[in-house]
């Protein structure tokens, strides 16, 4: 891989990744809630999911949202229907770390955010575009691999500032009802990050 291309991926890289969408409100919401250290699972299970999706992409599993459009359909109604699930949870949260006022509740885990990934068909859209316009067809399993490398390097530290916003967010939110108002803001921003989605939009 040329250096133009190892820069023009990490460019690529970098805005798919600290761009707002889904994924990134819920790294600004947990580490507003919990923390930048209890949101690690999370982060590094959006990262994890996000680079498998690129790695199976790359060796043909692409071509089943082309062959059985039914596939993307079902995951976008899948996905949309967890999205809305967190969006109630989130809006409900009252205080820091608490679900409900209540007991200190858990935070998204690593597999839970590797999963909602996989059925993110906005993010399988990006692997695709990422396989097809970063990997050489002559040697298409060391580039992909590079590719994912590459991404990675990128992809971890960028999300992160989102969760790391969310850490600094701490000390305001707790004074009054800031940080039920910003949970509440958050979940419909997050409800409204899935209308590109359900319109169809890859971009």
């Amino acid at each position: 891989m040329t250096l133009d291309k190892v820069l023009a991926l990490m460019g690529f890289a970098f805005v798919m990744s600290v761009s707002p969408g889904p994924a990134n409100l819920l790294l600004l919401v947990s580490g507003a809630n919990f923390g930048f250290r209890r949101s690690l699972p999370l982060m590094f299970g959006i990262g994890t999911g996000f680079l498998t999706m690129v790695l199976c992409v790359g060796v043909g599993l692409g071509g089943l949202f082309r062959t059985w459009p039914v596939i993307e359909t079902t995951m976008k109604l899948i996905c949309t229907a967890y999205v809305l699930w967190l969006a109630l949870k989130i809006a409900r949260s009252r205080t820091l770390g608490a679900a409900d006022g209540k007991a200190v509740s858990t935070p998204i885990s690593f597999v839970q955010a590797a999963l909602f990934q996989v059925l993110n068909p906005k993010a399988w859209a990006v692997a695709l575009i990422v396989t097809v316009s970063y990997t050489d067809p002559n040697d298409h399993m060391r580039s992909l691999l590079t590719t994912i490398l590459l991404f990675a390097v990128v992809n971890l530290p960028s999300i992160s500032l989102w969760a790391i916003s969310g850490n600094l967010l701490q000390t305001t939110l707790q004074q009054g009802r800031r940080l039920a108002v910003f949970n509440i803001v958050m979940s419909l921003l997050l409800v409204g990050s899935m209308i590109p989605v359900l319109a169809g939009s890859a971009g």
